[in-house]
């Protein structure tokens, strides 16, 4: 291995909502618990956008370097780790470390754990060179996979996968996924399909529904076209689909999928548009017995499930690979929802 440099390019910003500069900025030195990863691509993920704006009610860590879809290589270790070598593929996701010691963790749920520590959002993440995780946390990676392919999955593939098994469906029952053309909803797409479920894709023009469909989604609903979009859907799907998996960021969507899962169907929240509130009329909600749930991201266990699919070769995001130096343009073109499937940073350039 080459000698770790003291200094590495990084995106980094100061203040929510302030420019992120594209810089020199200091390699971090990994704890006992944790590695260090050169990084060698980093997808962008929407949260990453919320994380710059500071718009979520969780404040993050200042300055930030953002980022928490990173794919490289173990380069050092701290003096506790043992399930990580130098040399080794290791992914950086969303949840960075968790305390391995509350009720949350102890069952399996360290996402949910009240002292998680966040990878661009309360731990410097992966828009950088060089990057530190919990080794508990890390995701191992094979050796043999491709890196800027497998990078979505560490955030996106694992968050949908975990959200198709919340809605817990059985094989040739309807999933409706809306906001299905963009980085999650097109690995939620494939994953769905994976899983022996029919796909009812939503989502606006008719690139992204030639997406859906090439991924495998059986219908496609344009919401930009259709004037009644509940019926539309549940005449589609005989009834409404069984479940519904959210990761749209628009409110109304969220909202309108309370009105067409079909009646003891499981509406899973997954996207995150700020502010927003998922209205479902209580008498609708009780004479249908309809459950809605939140999925947050997966666990370990989750997460080897996810990247398992990939490997196997069920599973592929769609992605376009850009320099690191390009993030706010790709922040700018995720906030006008002009992104087909997903951005990935090279951390080279």
């Amino acid at each position: 291995m080459s000698e770790i440099p003291k200094i590495q390019k990084g995106c980094i910003f100061y203040e929510n909502g302030g420019e992120i500069i594209y810089k020199d900025i200091p390699v971090p030195v990994p704890k006992a618990n944790e590695i260090l990863i050169n990084v060698k691509y980093s997808g962008v993920c929407h949260t990453d956008l919320h994380a710059w704006h500071g718009d979520w009610p969780l404040d993050t860590k200042l300055p930030l370097v953002g980022g928490h879809e990173g794919a490289g290589v173990v380069v050092a270790k701290g003096a506790n780790v043992t399930n990580f070598e130098i040399g080794d593929y290791a992914g950086i996701k969303w949840l960075n470390g968790s305390c391995m010691g509350c009720e949350y963790c102890q069952q399996g749920a360290e996402p949910n754990c009240p002292d998680a520590d966040l990878s661009g959002y309360t731990h410097d993440g992966s828009f950088q060179q060089y990057a530190t995780a919990d080794a508990v946390q890390a995701a191992r990676i094979p050796k043999d996979a491709d890196l800027a392919a497998i990078a979505p999955i560490l955030c996106a593939g694992v968050t949908v996968y975990k959200a198709l098994k919340t809605a817990d469906l059985r094989p040739g029952q309807w999933v409706a996924v809306s906001g299905a053309g963009g980085g999650l909803g097109s690995l939620a797409i494939q994953y769905a399909t994976a899983m022996g479920l029919r796909v009812l894709a939503i989502d606006g023009g008719d690139e992204k529904g030639d997406l859906c469909k090439e991924l495998g989604a059986e219908v496609y609903v344009d919401f930009m076209k259709e004037k009644n979009i509940v019926k539309t859907i549940q005449d589609a799907t005989n009834g409404g689909p069984h479940g519904v998996i959210n990761v749209s960021v628009s409110e109304l969507a969220i909202s309108q999928s309370c009105d067409y899962v079909r009646a003891l169907g499981k509406v899973v929240l997954v996207g995150l548009p700020a502010g927003a509130v998922c209205k479902s009329p209580v008498f609708q909600q009780v004479v249908k017995s309809i459950e809605i749930k939140g999925s947050y991201v997966g666990n370990r266990q989750d997460t080897a499930e996810a990247i398992d699919f990939f490997v196997r070769g069920k599973v592929h995001c769609p992605f376009k690979v850009v320099g690191l130096s390009e993030l706010p343009h790709v922040f700018k073109l995720m906030a006008e929802g002009k992104i087909l499937g997903r951005y990935v940073l090279d951390t080279t350039c």
